[in-house]
C-alpha cells in the first residue's frame, strides 16, 4: 500500500511537472525514459536545447519528516541522471547536442492539490 502511494504521488508530481513545462513553451520528448542503467523522469527541449529534469514530488504532510525534495537529488542521483541521458543521447543519434539537468519540486496537499512547484534551472 505504501509503495503505491509512492508511485501515485510520483505520477501526479510528474503530471504537474509535464503540464507546467508545456505551459512555459518546452517541446516534451520523453516522458519515463528507461534503459538498463536507470530512467530519466522528462527530457524536453527549449530553444534547440535538451533539458533533462528530474521531478521531486512530496506531500506537505511529509515535508517535516523527509526533508524538502530538491535536497533528495544528490550527487549519486545527479550522476546516475548525466549516465543515463548519455545513452539517451547515443541511442537516438543525438551526442554533441547541448545539455541542461533541471529539477523541478512538487508539492502535493493531501487531497493531491498542486500546492507548489518549483523549476529549478541548471540544478547539476
Amino acid at each position: 500500500m505504501i509503495k503505491s502511494n509512492r508511485i501515485e504521488t510520483g505520477k501526479i508530481g510528474e503530471a504537474a511537472a509535464e503540464r507546467h513545462l508545456v505551459e512555459a513553451g518546452y517541446l516534451i520528448r520523453e516522458r519515463n525514459w528507461r534503459c538498463r542503467a536507470g530512467e530519466v523522469d522528462i527530457i524536453a527541449e527549449q530553444d534547440g536545447t535538451m533539458v533533462v529534469i528530474e521531478v521531486r514530488t512530496r506531500r506537505s504532510s511529509s515535508s517535516a519528516a523527509f526533508g524538502l525534495a530538491a535536497e533528495s537529488v544528490d550527487f549519486r542521483k545527479c550522476q546516475k541522471v548525466r549516465m543515463v541521458t548519455e545513452i539517451y543521447l547515443q541511442t537516438r543519434k543525438l551526442s554533441g547536442r547541448t545539455v541542461r539537468f533541471d529539477v523541478i519540486t512538487v508539492m502535493l496537499g493531501a487531497d493531491n492539490t498542486l500546492i507548489n512547484l518549483t523549476h529549478i534551472q541548471n540544478a547539476f
